[in-house]
């Protein structure tokens, strides 16, 4: 997609391809010195990068033969891309000229903006890229964001469906202390009225995500404690293309996936769809899921331009929220007595945004967004520790008559969500003092239908209706923050303002009450760049994430709970340096000191668990993360390359006053005790191999290390499953990749969890395992 407008210089890139000598490499030193140069082989995500030197050269060596995607970034200028054939035989020597591309890749809602600024960011920044995405042959977003340093993933139900995400330390059940994003707009059910994540889209649908944990996040809200993760949907492309990549495996699983589109007299299309089914992490676990996601961009003028986005997803899935009890563990660790449990949901999305290029140097970007969901989750039991649940089973006698004469609960929820968000990013020089300016605001609106019928059956779909409630939530933020540039330095000061008011009615007892918070986020960022290729930075911000509607307003009376906003001070300290092509690190050093951190006053989980001010609390460590290749070893076809994340949290405690409401020990202080569901150590390494003829291979091996399920640091499990420690455990992962150019088609084979080591995922709600051997195999096709 081509635009008249040019609104930052733009890149020209004559590359010639040698299919002998396996080199894409510059012809007439045309390149922006310093731009880096990436390419990624279309069938099996084996990728080469380089810098351009002082005199904008670069070559490409050891290149298989087949499609190769060249892009060519760099700060300041537009994007260029442009697809390179190095034929199988014979040699095919020409120029390619490649223009400035649309502007939307500029000035599109990502959080780090282009993959090259991010050596320019003044916090922690991790990318994870589509090349990285394909080779590994991800199974679910779990094994793609534990490649992101700090981040903590705990499985639940196999499939990655039900996200828990924590981030340096932070509980990560359901996500709640983190800020989801897809191309920018919020993701989750209700952000600022129920942030649990009960949802997320395949990993199928997006080309690469970026995670931002430092000052950057006051730009995007209301979440800024913890993190920001935001999902990157591929562009239409300008030829028409497709692919079709079929996947199957044990446990029953299939996966069908197909992405298709171009454009046709300047208008841009791509569709995607997935089929995608299998079997849990347990016994009676099954999930199906279907995706169907349809973007257009369109021109409208030189300097206008609109792209939509339609998407839809249904998921029916036999799953259940309940773990094991020690005794059941022991005896079957993957087995699962709660057959009848079924969880739905629809989920139908559209935004529109609208770029306008005022100058060349100030655009405005406005984004329209809204989704409908229905969900309704089914369950026989609400926890192991209290099995069954009375209230919902009057007449079940125990275990024995589970799946017969014992009822069910019946949690249905619908929610609406929409909303608008102008945002204005600039560039203008004061004083010799460039200047980058990002400002705009939010108004976004939530509606929850929450309804609760008590089944008399396992397998009732109707019954007593217990809750029938409605929440509403509207929101309206602002955010300004701008980037002083001068020579070596960077100084980057930004607020944000974030205003909620909360709406609740209790329909069955027509209790209505309301409540309202607003806060300020302020942020500055430093950095020094002694060369090129280093860069340290430094930066404090302000961590705010809103409390639930059901926390704030009391569901029998109507009033104001006393359960303040989640506050803290986040600090970071840090180096990012590119040490030649293909090697590059970063180092992070992290502090959140927490004025009060919003946990469950029962640490166990398990359902009816009030949320409590916990107080002071403080996380501080390190994160280390780095990659590194040797290609063309000794004059050889064969190239290696290293790519490792590693995390260390020596410190996650009650900082300040605490007694234990864990199990009746209310007189317990366990000030100075872990948090739970902290590991201190995390490693993710990742060790891959080239062929020049496009086969390669990778290994990858994760790490988690020891935590705990309560506030009390308990080692040996107790009865119900719920507390104790969890051991650390490492998992290896494996995946090879053969293309098999004439056919247009790669062949992959793909093992998670290698040697099947079982091991304790979760203790929430009673003892649930992790991932079994998956060994899976599958055809990815170019037409």
């Amino acid at each position: 997609m081509q635009h008249s407008v040019k609104l930052l210089p733009f890149l020209v890139v004559p590359v010639l391809a040698d299919s002998i000598a396996g080199r894409i490499t510059d012809q007439s030193a045309a390149v922006i010195a310093g731009a880096r140069v990436v390419a990624a082989h279309q069938s099996t995500g084996a990728t080469a990068e380089e810098w351009a030197d002082t005199q904008g050269r670069y070559k490409l060596d050891g290149l298989g033969a087949g499609i190769w995607t060249v892009t060519v970034t760099k700060d300041g200028f537009d994007p260029a891309m442009r697809r390179v054939a190095l034929p199988a035989r014979e040699q095919a020597d020409f120029q390619l000229q490649i223009e400035t591309i649309s502007h939307e890749v500029v000035v599109r809602n990502r959080i780090t903006g282009l993959a090259e600024q991010a050596i320019e960011t003044p916090g922690s920044v991790d990318i994870i890229d589509a090349p990285t995405l394909t080779q590994a042959r991800v199974f679910n977003f779990d094994e793609a964001l534990r490649k992101v340093p700090g981040v903590y993933i705990r499985g639940e139900e196999g499939f990655g469906l039900r996200p828990n995400i924590g981030i340096r330390g932070l509980n990560p059940t359901r996500s709640g202390k983190v800020l989801l994003l897809e191309d920018g707009l919020p993701l989750t059910f209700a952000p600022y009225g129920a942030n649990e994540s009960y949802y997320h889209p395949p990993i199928e649908r997006f080309e690469s995500l970026e995670v931002v944990k430092g000052a950057g996040q006051i730009l995007y809200g209301p979440q800024t404690v913890g993190g920001v993760i935001n999902y990157l949907t591929p562009q239409p492309p300008q030829e028409r293309s497709g692919a079709l990549t079929l996947t199957g495996g044990n446990r029953d699983y299939g996966n069908a996936h197909l992405r298709y589109g171009g454009t046709i007299k300047r208008t841009g299309l791509l569709f995607d769809g997935m089929r995608k089914q299998g079997q849990g992490a347990r016994e009676n676990l099954r999930h199906g899921l279907s995706d169907f996601n349809l973007k257009v961009f369109q021109p409208v003028s030189g300097r206008h331009t609109l792209s939509g986005k339609v998407n839809y997803w249904i998921e029916d899935s036999n799953v259940t929220y309940s773990g094991l009890r020690l005794s059941e563990w022991l005896a079957n660790p993957r087995g699962n007595p709660f057959r009848n449990d079924f969880f739905n949901v629809d989920r139908f999305g559209v935004s529109l945004t609208h770029l306008f290029a005022m100058s060349p140097s100030a655009i405005v970007r406005t984004a329209f967004y809204g989704y409908t969901v229905e969900r309704n989750w089914w369950r026989q039991s609400s926890n192991s520790g209290q099995r069954p649940n009375d209230a919902a089973d009057p007449q079940c006698a125990g275990m024995a008559n589970l799946n017969s004469t014992c009822g069910n609960e019946g949690r249905l929820r619908n929610y609406a969500v929409w909303g608008i968000e102008p945002r204005v990013k600039t560039q203008q020089s004061w004083f010799r003092i460039r200047n980058e300016m990002d400002f705009g605001f939010r108004a976004h609106y939530e509606v929850q239908d929450r309804l609760q019928q008590n089944g008399e059956r396992s397998w009732s779909r109707t019954g007593v209706v217990v809750e029938n409630n409605e929440r509403q939530n509207q929101a309206y933020s602002g955010f300004l923050q701008n980037r002083f540039v001068l020579r070596k330095f960077s100084l980057t000061p930004g607020v944000r303002i974030e205003h909620v008011r909360y709406q609740r009615l209790n329909r069955l007892l027509g209790v209505r009450g309301s409540a309202g918070i607003s806060q300020w986020v302020p942020g500055i960022g430093l950095t020094y760049s002694p060369s090129e290729r280093i860069l340290l930075f430094t930066g404090v911000h302000r961590g705010f994430a809103p409390p639930r509607t059901e926390d704030i307003i009391n569901n029998a009376t109507g009033g104001t709970v006393d359960l303040d906003p989640e506050l803290s001070w986040n600090y970071e300290a840090g180096a990012r340096a590119r040490i030649r092509a293909g090697t590059s690190f970063e180092a992070t050093y992290f502090r959140m000191d927490f004025q009060n951190q919003i946990i469950p006053a029962n640490l166990a989980g398990g359902i009816g668990s009030a949320l409590t001010s916990a107080g002071e609390t403080r996380h501080q460590g390190f994160e280390l993360s780095g990659r590194t290749q040797w290609r063309g070893i000794s004059g050889t076809r064969h190239t290696l390359w290293l790519r490792g994340a590693y995390t260390y949290i020596p410190q996650a405690e009650f900082a300040s006053r605490r007694f234990s409401n864990v199990g009746g020990f209310g007189s317990v202080l366990v000030t100075g005790n872990r948090l739970p569901y902290s590991p201190r150590r995390l490693l993710n390494a990742n060790l891959g191999y080239a062929h020049a003829s496009g086969m390669n291979a990778l290994v990858e091996t994760v790490y988690t290390g020891r935590q705990f399920g309560d506030d009390l640091n308990t080692i040996n499990s107790t009865e119900d499953g719920q507390r104790g420690a969890l051991p650390p455990v490492p998992v290896w992962n494996v995946t090879i990749n053969y293309p098999i150019e004439q056919w247009h088609t790669t062949v992959f084979v793909t093992t998670k969890n290698l040697f099947d080591r079982l091991y304790i995922a979760d203790r929430v709600r009673g003892i649930l395992p992790g991932l079994p051997r998956l060994v899976q195999a599958g055809l990815h096709f170019n037409f």
